[in-house]
């Protein structure tokens, strides 16, 4: 897949760093925390596939733990540089490198890891099978895989891919179109009640970034925009894992709606 046929995660990422204080960096440590139930981790081999921003990298290094993060899109990789030399430029424990999740060479080279996390991620690489299966191969025995995935929805999901393949090969206008299309879809029921509620429209929009580490205009244009896109239900992640060695501990649906599920493994022997 050429480069023309992929969104730009990275200018968008790069774009939101302007806005990270210390607010959202404590609120992104938080989401970890509940993502991998742990209050610290201190001295565990994490590897961040598909870094985007950098900020899970940034917290788990706060956390205490041993970073090795990549990402395919070098605007990522800068991304996350830039956030690295923000707040932790001397830190040679945080290692961020560029690589793609498809490729068996790199991944052989990354060894393993107590975690590994994939947040939103695997679905965006064009073989989201084949991105499970090697991101699996990272895993230390006894150790934790984070993955977060979108939601097959079906008829929708596919409605949804039509749009994302037509906002990359778009112009200016289209991306624009449909970018404001999809937050008044989304977000249209939420601006009449906060209007209604709290005489602010923008109530519940402005504080976005408290749950999500992201605002609320950037995840809308990473979601419209955001191909490669694949789906899966909560059924099949869980038995592709299970038949390569993993135990599901913890596991937070979308309710069979729009969105990611999020999954929590633990690998009872060495991940095939």
């Amino acid at each position: 897949m050429s480069a023309d046929e992929r969104f730009a995660f990275g200018m968008n990422w790069r774009s939101y760093l302007a806005r990270i204080d210390d607010a959202h960096v404590g609120h992104a440590e938080n989401s970890l925390r509940k993502l991998l139930r742990r209050d610290r981790l201190d001295g565990v081999r994490f590897l961040d596939i598909g870094c985007g921003s950098g900020m899970s990298s940034l917290v788990a290094r706060r956390l205490g733990a041993r970073v090795q993060a990549f990402d395919y899109d070098s605007q990522s990789v800068s991304a996350s540089r830039a956030l690295k030399a923000r707040f932790r430029p001397d830190d040679d424990d945080w290692i961020i490198d560029q690589g793609s999740v498809l490729d068996p060479v790199f991944m052989g080279t990354r060894g393993r890891f107590d975690i590994v996390h994939a947040w939103g991620v695997l679905h965006h690489t064009g073989d989201m099978w084949q991105a499970c299966s090697h991101a699996a191969q990272t895993v230390a025995p006894g150790g934790s895989l984070a993955l977060a995935i979108y939601n097959d929805q079906g008829g929708a999901s596919q409605r949804w891919a039509r749009v994302k393949r037509a906002y990359v090969r778009g112009g200016p206008a289209l991306r624009a179109a449909l970018t404001v299309g999809c937050v008044a879809r989304q977000w249209g029921r939420t601006f009449l009640r906060d209007l209604l509620k709290t005489g602010n429209p923008l109530f519940t929009w402005r504080r976005y970034g408290a749950e999500r580490c992201m605002s609320a205009w950037h995840d809308a244009v990473d979601w419209v925009g955001g191909w490669p896109f694949e789906v899966a239900t909560p059924e099949a992640i869980f038995n592709f894992h299970r038949d390569r060695g993993f135990v599901l501990e913890g596991l937070k649906t979308c309710g069979g709606g729009l969105g990611c599920n999020e999954f929590l493994f633990r690998a009872s022997s060495c991940a095939t």
